[in-house]
């Protein structure tokens, strides 16, 4: 029987990640106001069953009560780990054992980290090199080397027959609730807020990525944090402009006021600005969410930073 939260994607492709709604920081610095999700996703071919990703330690078993509801865990061919970060990788150990016949799916990076970091044996491992495909009888599987999106390792998987793109963290957001893209109202705001936290220090490698998916038919991008994107473009475009370092007429005031004096002078240049017609963001940084800061720094043309001196430098939170 299909589990009640087993959502369909496509023409056997099923979502079966999990939603961590009480979730409120990650990597021990980053605020997530609504969660998130670490979507996995079950490939269901002619002649081959294949696992793209996994979840979070602790949330093995939802994984695979979903997997039981579709397949029979002993049926998985290949376990694709796009990304060898726990989130993602993390239930690699349990799904292999439960699925005995499972080779896992990764670069030659990643052979490494999942035999450091899961302990998976080498002989239980295929690595693959770019543009490298995996048939599934009427699936094909193409593996997209992205490295630095955000690991070394990393890389995205495409399924040609249905064009859906599944690229790990990349077009990601950090939201554990709606399974669409296009029935999420503020989007815009968790997809540059996610880019902003995670992905704008890699802006070369994410134009890279992105003119090598360029040829691609993709109809649906499926990462591995958030919605799913059946609306293609959207997210694209704002990827594209992000990379390109595309900004607006925006300044972002980041500050630390000890007596109220550094508060005073950014207060005074953020009214002189809006006067000039500027927008600005304005973050003190003892109460900023920082999330919200690395999401107006995406678009900002100028930053500036205001801080008081301790012990004859800047204060702490300004310098971090």
């Amino acid at each position: 029987m299909l589990e009640r939260n087993v959502i369909r994607v496509c023409a056997n492709v099923y979502w079966v990640g999990a939603k961590d709604w009480n979730r409120r920081i990650f990597d021990a610095l980053i605020p997530l106001p609504r969660g998130t999700s670490y979507n996995a996703y079950l490939i269901i071919g002619s002649e081959g069953k294949a696992l793209i990703d996994t979840v979070n330690p602790g949330f093995e078993n939802e994984l695979e009560g979903k997997i039981c509801s579709l397949i029979n865990p002993k049926e998985i061919d290949y376990i694709i780990m796009n990304h060898a970060e726990p989130d993602h990788a993390g239930a690699i150990p349990h799904i292999m054992g439960i699925s005995p016949k499972s080779r896992l799916v990764t670069t030659a990076r990643g052979s490494k980290m999942a035999q450091i970091y899961y302990h998976v044996p080498q002989d239980r491992i295929k690595v693959v090199a770019d543009n490298e495909i995996i048939n599934l009888g009427d699936k094909t599987l193409r593996f997209i080397d992205a490295p630095m999106l955000h690991w070394p390792e990393t890389m995205f998987t495409y399924l040609e027959e249905d064009g859906v793109l599944f690229p790990c963290d990349f077009f990601g957001a950090h939201i554990a609730g709606e399974i669409y893209s296009d029935e999420v109202k503020d989007l815009i705001v968790h997809v540059q807020r996610y880019w902003g936290e995670i992905m704008m220090p890699y802006r070369t490698m994410a134009q890279r990525a992105l003119d090598k998916i360029s040829g691609l038919n993709i109809k649906i991008i499926a990462p591995s944090h958030g919605p799913i994107h059946r609306k293609p473009e959207i997210i694209l475009s704002a990827y594209r402009r992000w990379a390109a370092g595309e900004t607006r007429h925006k300044a972002t005031i980041v500050y630390v006021s000890m007596w109220g004096s550094t508060g005073a002078m950014v207060n005074q240049m953020a009214e002189t600005l809006m006067l000039e017609g500027v927008e600005v963001a304005l973050h003190n940084l003892v109460v900023a969410d920082i999330g919200e800061l690395a999401k107006d720094l995406v678009d900002s043309r100028a930053v500036i930073v205001g801080a008081p001196t301790v012990l004859g430098g800047a204060h702490p939170l300004a310098i971090y």
